[in-house]
């Protein structure tokens, strides 16, 4: 555990754009992409609106995934990895409100099948879909812009002795809390196409009067995410490791690409952190292997706690030969309880 100065590093895009239909998300957005990266050819669009993306191809040749229902989490997912895997630099999720519509109609169905029209012992099943979206969208390589659809919430008052309804604001139609995951989160006005904060970690927006989302915004916010602190590559931060248990936290820590990218620099590593004494000798030993029965005796003592596990081990090097498997072992509980005691 380390106790160290707060510094912001560079960070990947996550925004989300909230209007009712047709005040102009889908053309926000790709405005907005086009100012992060300057490259139609790295923008990517998955669709779930008929095709409605591909309407605004005259302004440049970006890329489309059309989605078709049901608009799963599982599908999003992989529309996401899809363009991850080509090299996308922006994606455009339009509209994620079709994942969370889908969730909700795939939950009421599993509460009347499975658990007896218990709705909320349903959300046991459907959440964790639904979480695995979401971290994908934050875990996500690219920059992300999100869009969801939004509608008028209306409430029943009373006014002067008279019930009438009031419009009371504007409500996205995803899980509640969704803006709160993300950087920055802006609402469009139907009418005037101006776009407001709800949310805005990058003080870009917060306090300033309404605006129309165009390239320049995406280029203000591509400023932001850059002018942090670069942060290093998965096998930089592997090889910076001087323990076996400091090497096993930074791999679990890398995303899911660089853990496959940087396994082989792992290895390395892990054969350079592992003592002497617990590398098999390469060329074939004189001394006699020990018996069955004393191999459980040691490895009872070096599991005990308290216990003096390099020295057991040096004393027994001394008189057995070990085989590779024995020694594997034995560097499972080296690293077992060095684990357990960096957690304690």
């Amino acid at each position: 555990m380390e106790l160290k100065k707060a510094t912001r590093k560079q960070v990947k895009l996550r925004l989300n754009i909230s209007a009712p239909s047709g005040a102009g998300k889908t053309f926000s957005a790709l405005r907005m992409a086009y100012g992060i990266c300057g490259d139609w050819n790295k923008i990517a669009v998955v669709d779930t609106e008929n095709g409605s993306a591909s309407l605004y191809s005259n302004l440049g040749e970006f890329n489309v995934i059309d989605l078709t229902a049901p608009f799963t989490p599982e599908k999003y997912i992989q529309a996401i990895n899809t363009c991850v895997s080509a090299g996308m630099e922006v994606i455009i999720l339009d509209s994620t409100t079709h994942e969370w519509n889908c969730i909700l109609e795939e939950n009421e169905l599993l509460a009347q099948a499975k658990f007896k029209g218990n709705t909320w012992s349903a959300w046991s099943v459907t959440t964790p879909r639904h979480d695995k979206f979401l971290q994908s969208v934050l875990q996500c390589p690219a920059h992300v812009i999100t869009c969801t659809r939004s509608k008028m919430e209306t409430a029943l008052v009373e006014n002067n002795g008279r019930k009438e309804v009031k419009k009371i604001g504007l409500k996205d139609q995803q899980r509640e809390g969704w803006e709160y995951e993300l950087t920055v989160s802006l609402n469009i006005d139907r009418d005037t196409h101006f776009a407001i904060p709800s949310k805005d970690r990058t003080n870009l927006f917060e306090g300033k009067n309404p605006f129309l989302i165009t390239e320049e915004t995406g280029k203000s916010i591509a400023d932001w995410c850059n002018s942090g602190v670069a942060d290093k590559a998965g096998d930089l931060k592997l090889r910076e490791a001087t323990t076996l248990v400091e090497l096993a936290n930074i791999y679990k820590g890398l995303s899911r690409d660089e853990q496959l990218k940087f396994a082989d620099v792992k290895d390395e590593m892990k054969s350079k952190l592992s003592p002497p004494e617990l590398n098999p000798a390469t060329s074939p030993s004189k001394l006699p292997s020990m018996p069955a029965d004393r191999i459980k005796k040691l490895m009872t003592s070096i599991k005990k706690e308290g216990a003096d596990i390099t020295g057991i081990l040096k004393s027994a090097r001394e008189q057995f030969s070990f085989t590779p498997d024995q020694e594997k072992d034995f560097n499972s509980i080296i690293v077992e309880k060095a684990t357990k005691k960096q957690v304690a």
